[in-house]
């Protein structure tokens, strides 16, 4: 069933299916609650499956012309929707940018958040030995053509190559299952807001050492090395946190590798 909520002014549009436990799927960029298609049957079989879309994503109006578009206003939407669900503490579960935000959420609202797990989020403040900002720096360099297409305003070119880029794999784009692939070039419209606008609110790892639930971090066994190095450096700086590589993936786990994603994402929630 999709629903509406109203957010600090906003609408956000969300799809909520299943009883019991409630857990809260927040997308990454260029997507928006459907990219969580291949999780949802799953997890509302045996849970409160609840996915939104972000303020800017998805297809519905923008309430502005995109002035308030940051991380800050995302973490306080969906501490807002978490709180407008009167569900009691959810388990958080993020992807990327959306990955992110939810931790952003856990420690700022731990009250709200029972549990999080999370897919290689962006977090490139951990990187600080030389050698984790060589591999941040070659990877950066191979940015350029996103940052390019997006400036000439060649937004679905943009959607492209940041798949490419964020894969590691040129025709990353068109490896990607079809509905993924929709769903990318629909929020193509974000691209300049992400691109030109978007600036991630930097984490250390005493900060993520604050972090008391369960919380568990996946990452692809193919894409960027610095998205594998911050996984690997939160999962030191987080106490008790679990740690798992899915083979076959690269940054889109939950898309690309959808069976062996969800049996990790269905035995973390069994502690529930």
């Amino acid at each position: 069933m999709t629903k509406a909520a109203t957010v600090n002014g906003a609408s956000l549009v969300y799809q909520e299916q299943g009883t019991g436990l409630p857990v809260v799927f927040v997308h990454g960029g260029f997507s928006d609650h459907r990219i969580w298609e291949t999780q949802r049957a799953a997890t509302a079989s045996r849970h409160r499956f609840i996915a939104p879309s972000l303020r800017y994503f998805g297809s519905d109006p923008w309430p502005d012309k995109g002035e308030t578009f940051s991380q800050e206003t995302h973490i306080a939407d969906i501490a807002a929707f978490l709180r407008e669900l009167h569900a009691g503490p959810v388990v958080l579960v993020g992807r990327s940018y959306g990955a992110y935000v939810a931790i952003h959420v856990a420690l700022r609202h731990p009250e709200l958040v029972r549990g999080l797990l999370v897919n290689e989020p962006n977090i490139t403040s951990l990187l600080v030995t030389p050698e984790q900002r060589a591999v941040l720096a070659a990877d950066a360099l191979e940015f350029a053509p996103v940052q390019e297409a997006a400036r000439s305003g060649d937004l679905e070119g943009a959607t492209r190559l940041f798949s490419d880029w964020t894969n590691a794999s040129p025709g990353g784009f068109d490896a990607l299952p079809a509905y993924v692939q929709r769903v990318h070039l629909d929020n193509a419209r974000t691209v300049p807001l992400q691109i030109t606008a978007a600036r991630n609110i930097a984490l250390s790892c005493a900060e993520l050492g604050r972090l008391k639930m369960p919380v568990s971090i996946v990452k692809g066994e193919l894409g960027r090395k610095y998205l594998k190095a911050i996984a690997e450096t939160m999962h030191h700086c987080v106490p008790g946190s679990d740690l798992t590589t899915i083979a076959g993936a690269a940054h889109g786990a939950p898309s690309q590798q959808p069976e062996a994603f969800n049996r990790l994402m269905l035995a973390f929630l069994s502690r529930y």
